[in-house]
C-alpha cells in the first residue's frame, strides 16, 4: 500500500508540473490557463489527502500493536 501512495503522489507531483508550464503568466485566468490553475490546485488537494490517508494508516499500524 505505500507504494501505491507514494506512485499516486509523484504522479500528482508530475501533473502539478505539468500545469506550471501550461500557465501564461501574463493572462493566468483566461483560456487554458485557468485550466492549468484547476489542475494544479486538484493535484494539490490530491496530494494533501494522500498524505493524510498515509498519515491515519500509520495511527492504525501503532495502535494495533
Amino acid at each position: 500500500m505505500k507504494i501505491f501512495i507514494y506512485t499516486l503522489i509523484a504522479i500528482a507531483l508530475g501533473l502539478i508540473i505539468f500545469n506550471i508550464t501550461l500557465i501564461d503568466f501574463s493572462n493566468p485566468l483566461q483560456g487554458n490557463s485557468l485550466i492549468a490553475l484547476i489542475g494544479i490546485i486538484a493535484s494539490l488537494c490530491a496530494v494533501c489527502i494522500l498524505i493524510i490517508f498515509k498519515m491515519a494508516k500509520s495511527i492504525e499500524d501503532k495502535t494495533k500493536q
